[in-house]
């Protein structure tokens, strides 16, 4: 069989059973049984097989997935997210489009302390959305920019998904969590500037209303004790990174012990808490590490059925240049993120991309950092991107998959620009790693 055709079969048996709603780690386990029996020949390589995945996921370097995810579990269910938000609300005074600011930069903090965009998105949309509807806002500026800020999570650190990738792709995982800092900040700035645009061409989108005045000491106090603790547990996740202090693995379970810390010293921690958290905990690392299973095992079939390295081929005989191989990419990541899980997503290209970006002669760093981005880009990119569903759920009434997507594309864009920034300046996303280099 002729790579393509084994390539197209793989890949084909995997989307049509993902499309029927089959779990997506069955559909993975279904197509690789198939793959054996047809490419290894026969049951004789399962064992060969299992032995291998079973090595992907019991690696050292996947143990900082765990605890980010618990790092997050714990900020929200011991109400630190809420002083958070209280914080930045009282910061941010009587700005018109003050909900939307609101948004983003609250949603930027708790990206950056819980590393999850579902999580994120979710509490994000159940706290404003309800008083944007009331105050009279526009869809577009109640929805979207909790669409942006939602996926901000898989960039800025500590990012779970950054680890797997890192794992995955054989990429210095304290680079690329680091990497990732910058563009987030940069991201949330043109999330800000796109509001502020929207609110100065249309400011019936926004109308203003009375919000209690707050002094300048007021705020300061907000600061102070609600979002600059916030600073110690990022410090304690990036920063002893930077330093050399510590390895991802260990910076992990200081930015868990550093919540643990501010939600005790906040009075806020309960043994119900940290019960929900480690129980939330559990059932997301244990439904990631079982898609890792299957998925690395799909792409060891792949390697041996001929079709990774026959894509290779195929991408170097198309003669693009880099940049333009590089585009093409990054529209395969956004459009195959419409169908599938960010996990899935990368177990199906990095085994095609990764020699592509070596021959190619770009960073690796660099390019997981573009990669983030695109797949944070597809979560909210229609008809499946996930966010797009959860704000349906969570949106103001009439809130229908065209107008959220519509909601959502000025935040696509804003993305893209991030894209340019990446290719003219690649210090963006290297400049931190080359400091802790």
């Amino acid at each position: 069989m002729a790579w393509y055709e084994a390539g197209g079969l793989m890949l084909g048996l995997l989307l049509a059973q993902m499309a029927i709603g089959m779990p997506v780690f069955l559909a993975f386990l279904t197509t690789n049984a198939i793959g054996v029996m047809l490419f290894m020949g026969g049951t004789g390589d399962f064992a060969q097989l299992i032995s291998n995945a079973t090595v992907t996921v019991t690696s050292f370097l996947l143990v900082p997935v765990p605890l980010f995810i618990l790092m997050g579990e714990i900020f929200f269910h011991t109400g630190l997210a809420l002083r958070v938000f209280e914080g930045v609300d009282k910061m941010v005074g009587r700005l018109p489009g003050r909900l939307s600011y609101l948004a983003v930069v609250s949603g930027t903090i708790f990206a950056t302390l819980s590393g999850s965009s579902i999580a994120s998105g979710a509490m994000m949309a159940s706290m404003l959305v309800p008083e944007m509807t009331k105050r009279g806002y526009s869809i577009n500026l109640s929805v979207g920019p909790i669409l942006g800020s939602g996926g901000l999570a898989m960039i800025i650190p500590p990012s779970a998904l950054a680890v797997l990738l890192g794992s995955l792709a054989r990429i210095d995982i304290g680079a690329l969590l680091i990497a990732g800092l910058f563009p987030g900040i940069i991201l949330g700035g043109l999330y800000v500037i796109n509001i502020f645009i929207h609110v100065k061409v249309n400011p019936e989108a926004a109308p203003e209303y009375d919000v209690a005045s707050t002094s300048l000491l007021e705020k300061l106090w907000a600061f102070v004790t609600n979002i600059l603790p916030m600073v110690v547990i990022v410090f304690a996740v990036v920063g002893v990174i930077i330093l050399g202090i510590a390895t991802p693995s260990e910076s992990g379970a200081f930015g868990v012990f550093s919540v643990l810390a501010l939600a005790a010293a906040y009075r806020r921690l309960s043994v119900d808490a940290i019960v929900r958290a480690v129980r939330g905990t559990l059932i997301v690392t244990a439904m990631t590490f079982i898609i890792l299973v299957g998925s690395s095992t799909f792409s060891q079939i792949m390697a041996f059925a001929g079709a990774s390295s026959g894509l290779v081929i195929l991408a170097g005989e198309l003669r693009l240049g880099p940049t333009e191989m590089l585009l093409v990419m990054f529209t395969v990541l956004v459009v195959l993120g419409m169908f599938v899980d960010q996990l899935s997503q990368m177990m199906l290209t990095l085994p095609i991309f990764m020699p592509l970006i070596v021959g190619l002669g770009f960073d690796p760093i660099w390019f997981g950092v573009v990669m983030l981005l695109a797949m944070e880009i597809s979560l909210i990119t229609p008809p499946f991107g996930v966010l797009l569903f959860v704000m349906m759920g969570a949106g103001p009434p009439g809130a229908t998959l065209p107008k959220v997507a519509l909601a959502g594309l000025p935040y696509i864009l804003c993305g893209i620009v991030l894209l340019g920034l990446l290719i003219a300046f690649p210090g963006i996303a290297l400049y931190l790693p080359g400091l802790a280099s």
